[in-house]
């Protein structure tokens, strides 16, 4: 049996010359809609590329709502949307005008939005001149200071230099997160936090409890780990821990993972009696709490974090990705200073440490950069793009925090979210549907997640959210089957 195998592209880096050649082929017919992709693994061995160079086109095809993928099942061909070229991302930082808070805000054309897409599938940072601009002051730094220079370029254990955690430390209990920094290990983003402690802590076939909806590198991460994923209901007040409860006292899990802030994708908190229940059954059944808090709210907004309730049994996920730049895949986990050594040992085979000239960026950021005024307009903004879009949107059953980078929206009744998204990916808006973010085989809600942070200015997500409006006044016609 052949499979499809395209051609790459010998001038592109790998990954999107596959993505590059899948839209091609859905132009000239050759991938037709609905038409399962190869998988993976088979796609990398007849390419001769690694699987992960597959994984990363599928995510860029994806991204640009030429495919969809389905947790468990595959990836499958999407219908054809336009004729035009797969938006060059690597000039992401191609930004519109933004008040500079007392930095130059250049601008410049913005590529997707020239190209007619609005992509809103992706929890990124707001685009802002500042973040190049704190980049290169970083960089700058470093490159003026003998010692940062000689701690970039030499091998470093698993746990990095203890400047640069108390420096973290330090900025996170600014931030309202207050740590000590000997609890701290630096990780290569929030997604490899989850990783660590996943695999420090949990041994294959070991059950992890997570809410019904809940981020997919979760979901991925436990899969590739031969994990159990167990799922409880959520509701307006997060994860249903009368449920959890319950299901305890038929298997107890080994760890349970929670989004307290806001739940990905429905923005649900949890709620304060829900905490205090939760860690007291993370006690009486010696369970771990694996909690995510790298969706940054301010504190305003959160409640008393798991980690300061239960410090010995919770492990606490952060990320610098949201705050700074999505490049910057710097981390930390925070952790019970007794397992450290256990998650040292799984970052020190995985990788052996962190790139220190990551950690030197970073911490040249925070020290000479504008960090604080970066992060405070990013409240801001997001709380304006907020109420853009309650007032745009506001007909229908919203979910969101008030600056939280995404918003959950329930369809109407009759509505099917397949069939919403792929209208709106006819008319250049790409979302997603409830589907990637389902644990275990019950229906996913109709539903779609609206990354408002995505969009490159508040005028191009007006554009797109008016879109939204009028394809929700005028949903598609359901699709019949003649049997």
């Amino acid at each position: 049996m052949t499979i499809w195998t395209p051609t790459l592209d010998p001038t592109l880096p790998r990954y999107r010359a596959l993505a590059e050649a899948i839209r091609l082929d859905i132009a000239s017919g050759l991938l037709k809609e609905d038409e399962r992709l190869p998988p993976q693994r088979r796609l990398a061995d007849a390419l001769g590329v690694t699987i992960g160079t597959v994984t990363r086109g599928y995510a860029e095809a994806e991204r640009h709502g030429l495919v969809r993928a389905r947790v468990g099942s595959g990836t499958y061909v999407n219908a054809p949307v336009s004729a035009g070229p797969v938006p060059d991302r690597r000039f992401g930082h191609a930004l519109h005008a933004r008040p500079s808070f007392g930095i130059a805000a250049e601008s410049d054309d913005s590529l997707s939005a020239s190209s007619g897409v609005m992509d809103l599938t992706m929890s990124l940072p707001p685009p802002h001149p500042a973040r190049q601009q704190g980049m290169a002051a970083a960089l700058t730094a470093i490159s003026h200071s003998p010692e940062a220079l000689v701690r970039s370029v030499e091998y470093q254990n698993e746990f990095g230099v203890g400047s640069h955690r108390q420096l973290l430390a330090s900025w996170m209990s600014e931030l309202g997160m207050p740590v000590d920094p000997e609890e701290l290990m630096l990780t290569q983003g929030g997604q490899n936090g989850i990783t660590l402690a996943l695999s420090a802590l949990l041994a294959p076939g070991e059950a992890v409890v997570t809410g019904a909806l809940t981020y997919p590198g979760l979901i991925a991460a436990s899969a590739e780990r031969g994990l159990k994923l167990l799922r409880v209901p959520l509701d307006e007040e997060g994860m249903d821990v009368e449920a959890l409860a319950r299901l305890c006292r038929q298997q107890v899990p080994r760890m349970v993972y929670v989004m307290a802030e806001q739940n990905n994708p429905g923005a649900a908190q949890l709620s304060h009696a829900r905490r205090e229940a939760l860690v007291a059954l993370a006690r009486q059944h010696d369970f771990w709490i694996l909690e995510d808090g790298v969706q940054y709210l301010p504190r305003e907004e959160c409640g008393t974090r798991l980690y300061q309730m239960a410090p010995e049994r919770t492990l606490y996920v952060f990320s610098t990705s949201k705050l700074l730049a999505g490049g910057l895949r710097l981390g930390v986990l925070r952790a019970p200073v007794e397992v450290l050594s256990r998650i040292g040992a799984v970052l020190r085979s995985h990788s052996w440490m962190v790139a220190p000239l990551l950690m030197e960026t970073v911490c040249a950021w925070l020290t000479s950069g504008n960090a604080t005024q970066l992060v405070d307009w990013q409240v801001e903004e997001m709380r304006a793009r907020q109420r853009l879009a309650r007032t745009l949107l506001g007909e229908w059953t919203l979910s969101s925090r008030p600056s939280s980078f995404d918003l959950w929206l329930v369809l109407p009744e009759g509505q099917r979210s397949q069939a919403v998204v792929e209208s709106l990916a006819r008319r250049g808006v790409h979302v997603t549907s409830a589907e990637p973010f389902c644990v275990g085989n019950e229906p996913p809600p109709q539903a779609l997640r609206l990354c408002l942070s995505a969009a490159e200015n508040r005028e191009v997500l007006t554009r797109a959210l008016e879109i939204v409006r009028e394809v929700l006044h005028a949903p598609p016609p359901l699709r019949c089957t003649t049997l």
